[in-house]
């Protein structure tokens, strides 16, 4: 669970940060920011620069729910094969 957290508030930190320099960008060109494109502008910039940045926290991310997933199988299939031996 730790490592959702972390790349949620990486995620969250990346995109605040993109928020800050586009809004002062276009304040700096425009003399306005109109936030609702900052934020479109912002999401989108994050986003792609998530995939670069914040990949070995991602793989991390998905290691750890893979692991929890096939502990999760394993022990399902353990109950199972134990129902299978209780019922003959």
């Amino acid at each position: 669970m730790k490592e959702f957290w972390i790349y949620t508030g990486l995620r969250a930190l990346l995109f605040v940060a993109a928020l800050g320099v586009v809004s002062v960008v276009w304040q700096l060109l425009t003399g306005g920011v109109d936030l609702f494109f900052a934020v479109i502008v912002a999401f989108l910039i994050s986003g792609f620069s998530s995939l670069v940045l914040l990949d070995r926290r991602r793989e991390a991310f998905a290691l750890r729910v893979q692991q929890r997933a096939d502990r999760a199988a394993a022990k399902f299939q353990e109950r199972a094969a134990r129902e299978d031996e209780d019922e003959r």
